[in-house]
C-alpha cells in the first residue's frame, strides 16, 4: 500500500518544468545521435562493414527527427490566439505524423535492402567486416537503449506524444543496431546472408512502430474520444461533489495531447441562477485541477426536480 509520504515522493507528482524537459530530451537525443553516428560511421568505414555504414546513416537521422520532434512540441505549446482560438497542441500530431512516415521508409528501405541481399545469390561477396565494427553495433545497441529509456520516461512525464514518437525511433535504431550486430557476427562466422534476413526482421518491428505512432496521431487529430472508461472514473468524480445532483451528459474528444470535455449537470432547480453558476464553477476548476490532461471543460447545468 503506498503512504501519502511515497506518493508525495514519486517523479509524477513533482512539479514539471516542461521547457527544460523539452530542452534536455532534445539536447539528449541529438547530441547522443551525432556522437554515436560519427563514431558508426568511422568503424564502418575502418572496419569494412556495409551494414555498419548504413546504420550509422539512421542514426543520424535520428537528428533530423528530434529536431522535427522539438519543433512540433515548441509550436503546440504556443498560446491560443485569433486564428487558432483552441490552442496549437494538433501540431504536435503533425510532427509525431511526420516522424511516423520516416520511420515507415526507414523500415521498408532496410527490408528492401535485406531483400536483395538474399535473392541476389551472391552472399559470398560480402566483404567480412572487422572487430571494430562489432564492437561498435554493442556500443550502439546499449546507447540506443538508454536513450529510448531516458526519452520515453519523460515523454510520458509531459504528456508528449511527438517525443513518445522520438523514443520509439531511438528503439528502432537499437533493433537496427542487433541487426548489424548479428550480421557482422554471422559474416566474421562465414555467414553473411544472417545480415540480410536480419534486416527485414528489423523492417517488420520498424513498419509495426511506425503504424502504431501514425495511428496515435490520426486518433489525436481526429476529435476521437478518451473511451468509455475515461469517461466513466471522470462522472463518477463529478458526481461526487457537493451540489452535483447528476451527470446527465459526458463527451470527451481528444486535441492533440489535449482533451475537451463537454459536460451537462443537474442541480437543485430551487436554486438561484448565481447558486447554480457557482456549482459549476467550483465543478470546473476540480476537474481541471485533479485531470492534468483536461485543457478545458464546458458545462451546461440542467435543473434537477427536487434535488433528483
Amino acid at each position: 500500500m503506498t503512504t501519502k509520504k511515497e506518493k508525495s515522493n514519486h517523479p509524477a507528482s513533482r512539479p514539471v518544468d516542461e521547457n527544460t524537459v523539452i530542452r534536455n530530451l532534445s539536447l539528449v537525443s541529438v547530441a547522443g545521435n551525432a556522437v554515436l553516428s560519427g563514431f558508426k560511421l568511422f568503424a564502418g568505414i575502418a572496419g569494412h562493414s556495409g551494414a555498419m555504414i548504413s546504420d550509422a546513416i539512421h542514426s543520424f537521422s535520428d537528428v533530423l527527427t528530434t529536431l522535427i520532434a522539438w519543433i512540433g512540441v515548441k509550436v503546440s505549446k504556443k498560446a491560443a490566439d485569433n486564428s487558432h482560438p483552441y490552442g496549437h497542441e494538433r501540431l504536435e500530431c503533425v510532427a509525431s505524423l511526420f516522424l511516423g512516415i520516416v520511420l515507415l521508409a526507414t523500415g521498408i528501405g532496410i527490408g528492401k535492402v535485406g531483400l536483395e541481399n538474399i535473392f541476389s545469390g551472391n552472399p559470398g561477396t560480402l566483404a567480412v567486416p572487422g572487430a571494430i565494427a562489432l564492437a561498435a553495433a554493442i556500443i550502439s545497441i546499449i546507447g540506443k537503449e538508454a536513450m529510448y529509456w531516458y526519452t520515453r520516461y519523460y515523454a510520458r512525464l509531459i504528456h508528449s506524444a511527438a517525443f513518445m514518437a522520438d523514443a520509439w525511433h531511438h528503439r528502432s535504431d537499437a533493433l537496427s543496431s542487433v541487426g548489424s550486430l548479428i550480421g557482422i557476427g554471422g559474416a566474421m562466422l562465414g555467414f553473411p546472408i544472417l545480415d540480410s534476413v536480419a534486416s527485414v526482421v528489423i523492417c517488420l518491428f520498424i513498419v509495426k512502430v511506425a503504424y502504431d505512432i501514425s495511428k496515435d496521431a490520426l486518433v489525436k487529430m481526429l476529435d476521437t474520444s478518451c473511451g468509455e472508461e475515461y469517461e466513466k472514473r471522470l462522472a463518477e468524480h463529478i458526481s461526487s461533489q457537493k451540489d452535483v445532483a447528476s451527470v446527465d451528459m459526458i463527451r470527451s474528444r481528444m486535441f492533440g495531447n489535449k482533451v475537451y470535455i463537454d459536460l451537462e449537470i443537474s442541480v437543485d432547480g430551487d436554486k438561484s441562477l448565481r447558486e447554480a453558476h457557482e456549482v459549476a464553477e467550483r465543478v470546473h476548476r476540480d476537474v481541471e485541477h485533479n485531470f492534468s490532461d483536461i485543457k478545458h471543460i464546458m458545462i451546461h447545468v440542467n435543473p434537477a426536480v427536487n434535488g433528483v
